[in-house]
């Protein structure tokens, strides 16, 4: 039996669909903007110790890590006086020419290094233009790219040539710091640079506690060349080379 009622009758058209008409666009403002906050605070700290005069002497300097034993946990690296094409060189990303310098001058170092730098720099607990830096990690844990964790401690010890004397002036120096905070960081810091001033006490070459008076580069930055050494001091009144403390000759 054919079904012909179910076909559409010719002439029939299609009726749409009614939709809804779209919304209206207010132009009003809201009388509250609603926004997304965004932060991010880094928190670097960092301390160091009193000076300890050393004894002038060709085996002072090798001396120096051995000033970090029972309180290393990771391997001990020495960082070396920046020559001067490094002048320059700062750890802030803001500023890319002092960047790039940076990095260039310390992408052979572990990134433990590398972070203790970042931080003891920010602070100026340390300066490169004359200051060897020994470090470690002293507390703590890294990530799996192996930088240390915020509440890591890192350092170790920094030295420095007295222009008056000659002698070699060390100080233990410790730093932290990056995302976050944690409370008791500052205490275990304290423990350890204590531990850091009692080796350097404990070495042959030592003489005793003395008053830090930290070099002051010339703003000029164009210092002699050692003639022992080949090193560019990278202040101009240096009396000794920061590398290897030989007096710097005149003409």
């Amino acid at each position: 039996m054919p079904l012909d009622f179910l076909k559409r009758k010719t002439g029939d058209a299609v009726k749409p669909v009614p939709t809804a008409p779209p919304p209206a666009l207010s132009s009003a403002l809201p009388e509250e903007v609603v926004a997304q906050e965004h932060q991010l605070k880094l928190n670097y700290a960092g301390k160091s110790s009193e000076g300890v005069r050393m004894k002038a002497g060709p085996r002072a300097m090798s001396e120096l890590p051995s000033m970090l034993a029972g309180l290393a946990k990771s391997e001990i690296e020495v960082v070396e006086p920046l020559p001067i094409e490094f002048s320059q060189a700062m750890p802030q990303i803001t500023r890319p020419s002092e960047a790039m310098q940076w990095l260039n001058a310390h992408h052979v170092h572990s990134p433990i290094t590398r972070h203790a730098l970042q931080v003891l720099e920010s602070i100026d607990a340390i300066d490169l233009a004359f200051d060897t830096f020994v470090c470690a990690l002293l507390d703590g844990e890294v990530d799996t790219s192996g930088y240390p964790e915020y509440s890591a401690i890192v350092g170790g010890v920094a030295s420095h040539w007295d222009e008056a004397t000659g002698d070699m002036i060390v100080r233990a120096v410790v730093g932290w710091g990056g995302k976050g905070v944690r409370g008791d960081t500052d205490r275990i810091a304290s423990k350890i640079l204590g531990g850091l001033l009692t080796n350097i006490l404990a070495n042959q070459w030592a003489m005793g506690l003395t008053a830090i008076e930290r070099p002051v580069p010339a703003a000029g930055r164009g210092g002699l060349v050692c003639a022992h050494c080949g090193f560019a001091s990278a202040h101009e009144r240096a009396f000794y080379c920061p590398k290897c403390g030989m007096r710097l000759l005149r003409g």
